[in-house]
């Protein structure tokens, strides 16, 4: 099978090749899927690159461990192991896994769930680790409530956008901060109002939020604090910073200062969840959520496609269409912001 393929740490350009590789096994309890879409996640050139440093620890300290990247996708099922009961062959699925910039991947059953049936493969594979970041963050650390003011900070990316619309789906009053280009888009998801980081800081509004989401992480403590009321929550989910830790020493300094402040300041790294996954199917298939995918690119092009992410050019997520090798490139806007139901 065709696959984007990295032996060590470097620049997208440089570090992945489209290699011929052999087949993924099928164990006991896992799904062959054939992949049809995967995406990139806004730190997927982080990694590529072997930053932060800390990280290496995990994703291999002189090469990465997995040689082929991507960790979400949708696809078809193309055969099960022994003890797969969810799925059977032609099912189409969307999941998490190791290794999706490929034709094939094989997947613990318990990874994926049947895609929403209102949403394309390109779309489907955009939901599972930016939703469930923006769902736990919400739901189990700030403990949303309905009538709520909610501020999302970094709300026209992957995981912003999601966030947007289920703070809106649990009936909160949502504010987003994005750049000038992308403020109608974060408007057409849902968002009661829309700030330009580029010409105003939010905290310097006069407004108080119940709950704010920061994705950007590079907004200071100081002024979330002072765009949270007396008992509000921050909760972060995002960093920005030098190559060792990238915002892990900002984590640290929020976690300190919740000690001794009424104020709750919270770090959030999701975890994978199938009841999650179902969560996200259940709202998806209601109307109240849809994931917005601004562009996609052929397997061929995955370096370019991390490059457009790296520029901060994306509106929501950059999906990967994996297709042959001698296909023709296939660049094509999926919309910058579908309509939804929030009511």
């Amino acid at each position: 099978m065709k696959a984007s393929v990295q032996d060590r740490y470097g620049a997208p350009a440089d570090v992945l090749e489209l290699q011929e590789i052999p087949k993924p096994a099928v164990g006991d309890g896992e799904v062959l899927v054939r992949v049809h879409a995967a995406p990139l996640a806004g730190d997927d050139w982080h990694l590529l690159r072997g930053l932060p440093y800390i990280a290496r620890i995990v994703t291999g300290l002189r090469r990465p461990k997995n040689r082929v990247p991507g960790l979400e996708l949708a696809g078809r099922v193309e055969a099960t192991g022994k003890d797969v009961e969810a799925f059977r062959p032609g099912d189409e699925v969307f999941g998490w896994c190791s290794g999706s910039f490929a034709e094939f991947a094989s997947v613990p059953e318990n990874q994926l769930a049947l895609k929403p049936a209102n949403l394309t493969m390109e779309e489907a594979a955009a939901v599972p680790i930016s939703a469930f970041t923006a769902l736990q963050g919400l739901r189990d650390q700030a403990q949303i409530e309905p009538g709520q003011k909610v501020l999302v900070h970094g709300a026209s990316g992957g995981v912003g956008t999601f966030a947007v619309q289920i703070a809106k789906s649990y009936g909160a009053d949502v504010t987003g901060v994005c750049s000038t280009a992308k403020m109608d888009m974060v408007r057409s998801i849902g968002a009661d109002d829309v700030v330009d980081y580029t010409h105003e800081n939010f905290a310097d509004r006069g407004q108080r939020y119940d709950l704010i989401l920061d994705i950007q992480g590079n907004p200071t403590l100081s002024d979330c604090r002072r765009a949270l009321r007396p008992r509000g929550t921050l909760v972060i989910v995002g960093g920005s910073g030098g190559p060792w830790l990238m915002g892990v020493d900002r984590w640290i300094r929020a976690l300190v200062l919740s000690l001794v402040v009424r104020q709750k300041l919270r770090i959030r790294i999701h975890t994978d969840s199938h009841d999650d996954l179902v969560v996200m199917k259940e709202l998806i298939e209601a109307g109240k959520v849809a994931p917005v995918v601004d562009r996609t690119y052929p397997l061929s092009e995955v370096p370019d496609a991390v490059r457009y992410v790296q520029e901060g050019h994306a509106r929501g997520k950059v999906v990967i269409t994996v297709v042959s090798a001698t296909s023709q490139p296939l660049i094509g806007e999926l919309g910058q912001g579908r309509r939804v139901d929030t009511r």
